[in-house]
């Protein structure tokens, strides 16, 4: 069974730029990015801190998977 990543708020941000989101705001070390797909607006909140633990990363994981397709979103998460 893959296990989650050891990942930082940043490296969330580079991926998921990839799929075309883009920053809007930054509250503190809290980053929203936001991707406009036709007439709705997909929105995710990252924190930028150097580790998220395995469970806010499962969250974000888990808030991402309504907007990204579990195959391209998995290589970014798990290990192999």
């Amino acid at each position: 069974m893959p296990k989650l990543k050891i990942i930082s708020g940043k490296y969330l941000v580079k991926c998921f730029a990839n799929f075309g989101f883009v920053v809007i705001d930054q509250n503190g070390s809290h980053v929203k990015l936001q991707k406009n797909n036709g007439k709705d607006k997909q929105t995710l909140t990252i924190p930028l801190h150097r580790e998220l633990d395995r469970g806010m990363t499962k969250a974000i994981y888990n808030q991402a998977l309504k907007y990204i397709s579990e195959e391209k979103l998995r290589e970014f998460f798990y290990t192999i």
